[in-house]
C-alpha cells in the first residue's frame, strides 16, 4: 500500500530552506554593499572651519597621491607629508617601486594583485554558490522524496512530452528569451528613472578564463536555476497547491515575493525586477505544469545575461 504524501513535513522543511536562503541572500546583500559611503565625521577642521585634507593612510589614497606625478608624489593643496629619508633611501636601495617611503603595504599590493588572485576570488565564489545552492536542493529533493510527495506535483510527469520532453525545452527556451528581454528592457527603465539596480554580484560572479566560463555556464548557472525553480515554482507553488487546495495564482504571488526578497543583493531596483520576473515564472509553471519548462528558461536568463553583459560587454541602456 502506497505511503500517502505528508505534505506538511513537505512544508516545514521547504519553509526551513526558504528561511535560511533569505538569510544568506541578506548576507549577500551586506557583503556587496557600496563601501564609499563614509562620511567626515572623523575629519577635523583646520583654522577656517574647514575640513583639513588628511596624509593618505590606505594602500588606494597612496597610488591615488601618487597618480599624475612624473617624479614624487601628487600631493593636493594644502597636504604637507614628511617622508622619512631613511625609509625613501632603502625603499630605492631595495629597488621596489611603488612602495613609497611608509614600505609595502597590503591594500597597494591588493590593488596590484594578479589576475589570477582575482580568478581564484571569483572560483571561491562560484564553488560557494554551487555548493550552497547545490545543497538546498538535495535537501528539498529529499524531503519530497521521504514525505511521498508525487513528482506530478513538482511538475515532473514522466510520462508526459510537454513536461519533461523536447516540447518542455523549446517552450522553456522560447520563454527563456523572452523573459529575457522583457528583463533588460525593465532594468533600462529602472536606470533611466536612478532607481539602484546592482549588478556587482554578477561583475563578481563573471569568470576571466574559458575555463571558468565552462563551470559558470555548464555547473553553476544549471544548479542555480534548477534549485530556486524546485523551491519558488515545484515547492511552493506546484506541491503547496495540490497538498494543502491553495489556489496555485495566489501561491505564485507569495512565491514571487519570497523569490524577490532572496535576491536582495541587486538593490531595489533589482528586488522589483526579479519580482515581476518571479511571477511571469511562475505563470509559466502553472500553466504548463512542467517544471523543465521553467528551470529552461530561468537558465537561459542568467546565462544570456552572463554573456552578453559580462563576456561580450555590451550594455541595453
Amino acid at each position: 500500500m502506497a505511503t500517502p504524501p505528508q505534505y506538511e513535513s513537505f512544508a516545514a522543511v521547504t519553509m526551513l530552506v526558504l528561511g535560511l536562503l533569505v538569510l544568506l541572500a541578506r548576507a549577500s546583500a551586506a557583503m556587496f554593499d557600496d563601501p564609499d559611503g563614509g562620511d567626515d565625521r572623523d575629519r577635523s577642521p583646520d583654522r577656517d572651519g574647514e575640513p583639513r585634507p588628511e596624509t593618505p593612510a590606505t594602500g588606494a589614497a597612496r597610488i591615488e597621491r601618487r597618480a599624475g606625478a612624473s617624479d614624487g608624489w601628487n600631493d593636493p593643496p594644502g597636504v604637507t607629508v614628511e617622508d622619512d629619508p631613511a625609509k625613501s633611501a632603502r625603499a630605492r636601495d631595495e629597488d621596489t617601486p611603488g612602495d613609497g617611503p611608509w614600505g609595502p603595504n597590503d591594500a597597494e599590493v591588493d590593488a596590484r594583485r594578479s589576475p589570477a588572485a582575482d580568478a581564484l576570488s571569483t572560483g571561491a565564489l562560484l564553488a560557494n554558490v554551487a555548493v550552497s545552492q547545490g545543497f538546498f536542493g538535495v535537501v528539498v529533493i529529499g524531503a519530497a522524496w521521504f514525505a511521498s510527495i508525487p513528482p506530478a506535483d513538482l511538475g515532473v510527469a514522466v510520462d508526459d512530452p510537454w513536461s519533461v520532453g523536447p516540447p518542455a525545452l523549446a517552450a522553456g527556451a522560447a520563454v527563456g528569451v523572452a523573459l529575457y528581454v522583457a528583463n533588460e528592457l525593465s532594468a533600462s527603465v529602472l536606470d533611466s528613472t536612478g532607481v539602484d539596480y546592482s549588478e556587482s554580484l554578477r561583475a563578481h560572479l563573471a569568470p576571466e578564463t574559458l575555463r571558468g566560463w565552462a563551470v559558470l555556464l555548464g555547473v553553476v548557472l544549471p544548479i542555480i536555476a534548477g534549485f530556486e525553480e524546485l523551491l519558488f515554482r515545484a515547492a511552493l507553488v506546484g506541491a503547496f497547491a495540490a497538498g494543502f487546495g491553495v489556489s496555485p495564482w495566489a501561491l505564485a504571488i507569495a512565491s514571487s515575493v519570497a523569490f524577490a526578497v532572496g535576491h536582495g543583493a541587486q538593490g531595489p531596483g533589482g528586488v522589483a525586477v526579479t519580482g515581476v520576473l518571479g511571477f511571469a515564472l511562475a505563470a509559466a509553471f502553472v500553466l504548463t505544469g512542467s517544471l523543465l519548462v521553467v528551470v529552461v528558461a530561468h537558465y537561459l536568463i542568467n546565462a544570456l545575461e552572463f554573456v552578453i553583459h559580462e563576456g561580450l560587454g555590451v550594455e541595453w541602456a
